[in-house]
């Protein structure tokens, strides 16, 4: 079981039975699945793009990626219905809890300049999504190795019914997220 799992089942899931009254251990909000994405708009110029970025994902979370195609063709971006115009991964189970461990302990702190991921970024229904603008965070990747710096984006799905709910979770989990001004003014004091 990993770390990140048991902190979840010993510690988080009592903490919010009472934050959040819950009768029955069912009703606590849990991680379904975390979905990895790259964007490709070079992908359409330079296949070998879509090679390295597939490349790149893997290294960083241990499966293989899925092309992702557009849906659509929009003339003005040069897009005809499926183009490969992506790499995405989803990550379940044991995958998905080292990955976080690994994302919220070691791959954010190393951001430059990291004060924190924003509060912000909640969809309504309970779900996180968070950009990074480089995929050098990750240990796992060699600087020589990569053909470009590119981006990713990180959406982690759980089954809270409210952002709050799933704010909570996460903090509780470790989510490095940023101070609000007020307890900036706080710990300035």
């Amino acid at each position: 079981m990993q770390r990140l799992q048991q902190l979840y089942r010993d510690e988080v899931v009592p903490r919010m039975m009472e934050r959040f009254g819950y009768d029955n251990v069912m009703q606590v909000p849990r991680l379904v699945k975390v979905v990895i994405n790259i964007g490709l708009a070079e992908a359409l110029q330079n296949p070998k793009a879509l090679e390295a970025a597939s490349n790149d994902l893997m290294t960083i979370t241990g499966q293989k990626p899925v092309i992702t195609r557009a849906r659509k063709s929009i003339a003005a971006f040069k897009v005809r219905e499926g183009n490969p115009i992506g790499v995405k991964v989803t990550l379940r189970r044991d995958r998905m809890w080292a990955f976080l461990d690994r994302l919220m302990n070691i791959a954010l702190p190393r951001q430059r300049d990291f004060r924190g991921v924003p509060r912000t970024a909640f969809d309504g229904r309970g779900n996180y999504t968070l950009g990074l603008r480089e995929q050098l965070g990750f240990v796992e990747i060699d600087y020589d190795t990569i053909d470009k710096v590119r981006g990713l984006e990180v959406t982690i799905v759980t089954t809270a019914k409210t952002d709050e709910e799933a704010r909570f979770l996460l903090e509780q989990l470790g989510m490095p997220f940023a101070q609000t001004e007020t307890e900036q003014a706080v710990a300035a004091a």
